[in-house]
Formats: C-alpha cells, structure tokens, sequence
C-alpha cells in the first residue's frame, strides 16, 4: 500500500535524508495517523526499522529549530524473475512541511537506494483520487500500469504506477 501526502517543488532549503532510527517512530507514527484514513498500526512501522529504504527527512539545525522529522518513505525490493523490483510502500510529509520539496527528497533517496540493489524497475501504489501524489509521482518519471479496484479498505481504487530504473 503506497500512500503520499501531496508535495511540491524542491527548494534551497531541502531537507537532509537519513535512515530511520527508533527514536523517530512516534513522530512517523503520529504523520502517519494525520496523512491518511486508514494509517498503518504502529508495529507495521517497527518492523522496517534497520532497512536501507526507511527514511526520514528532516528539518531545522540549529540551536533554535532543533531537527524534526518531516516527513518519511519506507521502499525495499522483492525478487521478481531473477532482478529486483523495487516498491515504494508508503511515503508522507507533516502537514507544515508540504509543498516544501520534502516528498521530492525523500523519493529521490528512496530511488538511490532502491537503485543500489539492481532493481529493473520500481512500482507503488496510489489512491485514485490523490492528485498531488500522482503529479510528484509523473514527475519522477512512473507512469500508471493498472488500476486495482476496491484496493483500500474503504473501496477505493488503487493505481499501480511504475518507474524503469
């Protein structure tokens, strides 16, 4: 289940990317009840703890904006005929950082890392009606493969978007 909080274009204040440690969940827990009708239970969150895809972007560095955690994605690749498809499984962004270039950043990592294991080519999924994702997502090159109908628990569709690397 692939999920974004809508973003827009990078600025020169683009946040710093790193991999997702335990004391970040609670802020990516709490994005992630806000960003989304059927959030992930905080344990789906744990268990990608210590992979190279769980990352978090944040923001302020110095004494008077101490770094938060902006906003995160959670990608890893699964055998598929013998080269690696990559999958974006969920990104968001708190709601006081959209349209800042934290999505961007944080899909651009994501890319790289996804990219280090041979991965062909990477896919996600997408609410139907989130247009801000699917405009970020066009952006970085994926394009819609398919829909799965009835895909969220609230019946709605899914598109499946797909990037070559």
């Amino acid at each position: 289940m692939t999920t974004v909080a809508p973003d827009g274009p990078e600025t020169p204040d683009t946040p710093a990317v790193r991999r997702a440690v335990r004391a970040d969940l609670i802020e990516i827990h709490r994005i992630e009840q806000a960003s989304f009708p059927q959030p992930w239970p905080f344990s789906a969150l744990e268990s990608y703890l210590g992979e190279a895809g769980f990352l978090v972007a944040e923001t302020g560095n110095d004494d008077d904006d101490p770094p938060a955690v902006a906003g995160y994605v959670i990608a890893d690749t699964v055998p598929n005929h013998g080269t690696p498809l990559g999958h974006i499984k969920d990104l968001a962004v708190r709601s006081a950082y959209r349209r800042q270039g934290v999505a961007s950043a944080l899909l651009t990592r994501a890319l790289e890392v996804i990219g280090e294991t041979g991965a062909g080519s990477v896919k996600l999924e997408v609410r139907a009606d989130n247009d801000g994702a699917r405009k970020l997502y066009r952006r970085f090159g994926f394009e819609h493969r398919k829909t799965i109908p009835n895909y969220y628990s609230n019946g709605e569709d899914a598109l499946v978007m797909v990037r070559l690397l």
